[in-house]
C-alpha cells in the first residue's frame, strides 16, 4: 500500500483535526464510476466521511452505495492520501472495489441539490479531467483540492 500526502498553501502545522473517510476506484467493462454533480460539473471518486465505529473498507462501500446506487465488495487497499488544508488534516483510504449488484441512491438533500449522479467514464477520460486541477487554482479551490486528490489516486492506481 502507498501513502502519499499533499499540502496545501494555507496549511496550519501541526494540524489541530482529522477527518477520515474512504473512497472506492470502481471499474467495469473497461469503464471508472465516478460521482457527477450534474449543477457544477464536478466529477469525484464515489466516497465520503467515516462514521463512528465503521472501518475503512465499511465506509467505501456505504458511500459508494449511497452517491451511486452500486453495492461493491473491497478488493484491495492500495493508497492512504493526506491533505493538509487551513488546520485540517484529510485522511482518504483508496479501495480498489468490484460490482455485486444494484440498489437504489441514497442521497443527502445537499447532494441531491447538487444534482448528484453515477456516471461510467473511460478511466484515461476521468483522468484526463482531473489533470486539470490546476485550471481551478485561485478561482475554486475547493474543486482544485478534489481533483488533485483524485488525479494523485488514479495515477498511483493506474502506476500499480
Amino acid at each position: 500500500m502507498t501513502t502519499q500526502s499533499i499540502f496545501g498553501r494555507n496549511r496550519y502545522w501541526p494540524h489541530t483535526r482529522t477527518c477520515e473517510g474512504s473512497r472506492g476506484i470502481v471499474v467495469r467493462d473497461g469503464l471508472l464510476l465516478v460521482s457527477y454533480e450534474q449543477n457544477t460539473d464536478w466529477l469525484v471518486l464515489p466516497g465520503g466521511g467515516l462514521e463512528p465505529g465503521e472501518t475503512h473498507a465499511a465506509c467505501a462501500v456505504r458511500e459508494i452505495r449511497e452517491e451511486t446506487g452500486f453495492l461493491v465488495e473491497t478488493e484491495e487497499e492500495f493508497l492512504v492520501l493526506s491533505e493538509y488544508y487551513g488546520e485540517v488534516r484529510y485522511v482518504s483510504h483508496y479501495f480498489v472495489c468490484s460490482v455485486t449488484g444494484e440498489a437504489a441512491q441514497a442521497l443527502t438533500p445537499e447532494e441531491a441539490a447538487r444534482g448528484l449522479v453515477p456516471r461510467w467514464l473511460p478511466v484515461r477520460e476521468a483522468y484526463d479531467a482531473f489533470s486539470r486541477h490546476a485550471d481551478f487554482e485561485g478561482v475554486w479551490e475547493e474543486k482544485r483540492g478534489a481533483y488533485l486528490r483524485e488525479f494523485t489516486a488514479l495515477g498511483v492506481w493506474l502506476g500499480r
